[in-house]
């Protein structure tokens, strides 16, 4: 979502790392630039006047003209006020002191309120709450099956009375009434017992009266604790107008940010909180239940300026991965065995669980700048790996070394693959085997401290100093008259040298004889003799 405006910030910054000190001259350039990619992502102007300022003023300040380091400086308070406008801390979801607790999502068409309604249903769910899903949404053609087909994916029931709209046209149907069913689904949750009411509501393709009193009529009903409006962040500016409406019509008390995988500018989530004063709670990453994340300001400024999200990798990496799997395997390494194709492929699965390896590889720092080689990235390269290995007997996956050219042409052969393939695979694993051994033996990760760099790293950096290369030995001398001295001269030494007895590596002479000594010739003391053997 935010990838040209991270990257129009990152070459910002980056000019601004090659000057020891900053003039006025060069943070106006630096403000200058901010500005631009801010309205070039589609960000509010109000917001961009009141961002950019308040960075201009603070790169001036003493906090900059003293600081070591002012290009790091700046990209802090850069930072700094990006979380700000994104709205500063995490809030999260407020519950009721008596359940159930009442969350009515409001929005436009198209914005993905039954999908997100599914999605926060499962969340809740994982946390240990007992959500019950309410189709209001009477008007759109088939959104009480689509709330349905979403609720049974989630696991969660669906109150839905009434079937809504089967046609083609988005009129409310004979009879339908969305105010009485929100109001029974709020009866049905107190009577079974559910502590989370989740309401979905009709949507428009634009703002109306009518769409405004249908909204505050079902507020009036049921008396949500949260009012959360969806805003597809994709629509730009006209968002920023779309939730004024919503917040002066209706009302609403945080706002969750839907489609969020996009590949707009992203202005909307840059500018809805700083127009509303309404925080954004949750963010839609991707078309699965599972893509719906917390939304932390704090780590999404991080993301924009290619500093990484490393917490929310974190978090996703202990929702997905194994507990148990991922124990039995340390103690297979720490106990020497060998690291298989099995385990390999375990692994494998096990990170596809985390979604798209592009999201992934996007939260890590600096990626920024391999934005390219993420993009052109096949997720089906995956799918290929997996049954290349499917492909394998369990001899062949516990031991690769016995794959010879014609298991390897079957291999090919049964994954839908090339021989070349099959050789690649063997030889990344080959890798991925000897950095588990080395790491059994406690041994760190190639290429960090202690160990030999990687193919392609060992080159002298420009400007190292080299180290002194060790004095050679005087050889012989080239004119005949000199060298025959030196021979003389040689011998000489030779012979005056004592002679080394065999064996002995120093010099020292063959070992003696030890003499024979007779105690009696020794003054001991009295009464000592008698511990002397004669």
């Amino acid at each position: 979502m935010f990838a040209t405006l991270s990257d129009r910030l990152t070459s910002t910054f980056k000019n601004l790392r090659t000057k020891g000190r900053l003039s006025e001259a060069d943070i106006d350039a630096t403000v200058r630039e901010i500005r631009r990619a801010l309205l070039d992502a589609d960000v509010a102007v109000p917001v961009v006047r009141s961002f950019t300022g308040a960075v201009r003023e603070r790169a001036l300040s003493v906090e900059v003209s003293g600081a070591l380091n002012p290009a790091q400086q700046v990209v802090k308070i850069v930072n700094e006020e990006l979380v700000a406008i994104l709205g500063g801390q995490t809030r999260p979801l407020t519950f009721a002191k008596r359940p159930p607790t009442v969350i009515l999502l409001a929005g436009l068409q198209g914005a993905g309120k039954t999908t997100l309604a599914g999605k926060l249903a499962l969340h809740l769910k994982s946390q240990g709450h007992t959500p019950l899903l309410v189709a209001a949404d009477l008007q759109r053609p088939n959104a009480v099956t689509q709330l349905q087909v979403v609720g049974e994916r989630a696991g969660v029931p669906v109150f839905a009375p009434h079937p809504g709209n089967q046609g083609s046209d988005d009129v409310m149907p004979f009879g339908a009434d969305p105010v009485a069913v929100a109001r029974q689904g709020l009866e049905t949750a107190r009577t079974k017992q559910h502590d989370v009411l989740i309401v979905d509501t009709a949507g428009r393709l634009g703002v109306d009266a009518e769409l405004m009193r249908q909204a505050s009529d079902i507020r009036d009903a049921v008396e949500p604790d949260e009012i959360l409006f969806v805003i597809d962040a994709m629509i730009g500016q006209d968002a920023v107008t779309t939730a004024q409406a919503f917040a002066d019509g209706v009302g609403f008390t945080g706002v969750v940010l839907s489609k969020l995988d996009g590949d707009a500018r992203g202005g909307a989530a840059l500018s809805v909180t700083s127009v509303t004063g309404k925080p954004i709670l949750y963010a839609s990453t991707g078309e699965k239940l599972t893509d719906f994340e917390v939304f932390h300001p704090d780590r999404m400024a991080s993301r924009i300026l290619d500093m990484g999200d490393v917490l929310t990798l974190i978090e996703q990496a202990e929702k997905a991965f194994d507990a148990e799997q991922a124990e039995k395997m340390v103690g297979k390494i720490t106990s020497g065995q060998d690291f298989t194709l099995d385990d390999f492929l375990v692994q494998m699965q096990q990170l596809r669980k985390l979604g798209p390896l592009k999201n992934m590889l996007g939260m890590l720092p600096g990626m920024g700048q391999m934005r390219e080689a993420i993009d052109s990235f096949d997720e089906k390269e995956v799918n290929r790996i997996e049954a290349m290995i499917q492909s394998m007997t369990p001899a062949e996956r516990h031991n690769p070394k016995i794959i010879n050219g014609s298991r390897r042409s079957r291999i090919a052969k049964g994954s839908g693959t090339t021989v070349t393939d099959i050789n690649q695979l063997i030889e990344r694993f080959d890798s991925a085997q000897k950095m588990m051994r080395h790491m059994a033996k406690g041994g760190a990760m190639p290429g960090m401290p202690g160990m030999g760099s990687l193919p392609g790293t060992g080159k002298k950096s420009r400007g190292r100093v080299a180290a002194p290369a060790p004095r050679r030995a005087k050889g012989k001398s080239g004119n005949p008259a000199k060298r025959a001295e030196q021979e003389r001269a040689a011998l000489d030494r030779s012979a005056a040298a004592p002679a080394s007895a065999p064996g002995s590596a120093f010099g020292l002479g063959a070992p003696q004889e030890p003499e024979q000594v007779d105690p009696s010739a020794l003054q001991l003391p009295a009464g000592l003799d008698k511990f002397l053997g004669r």
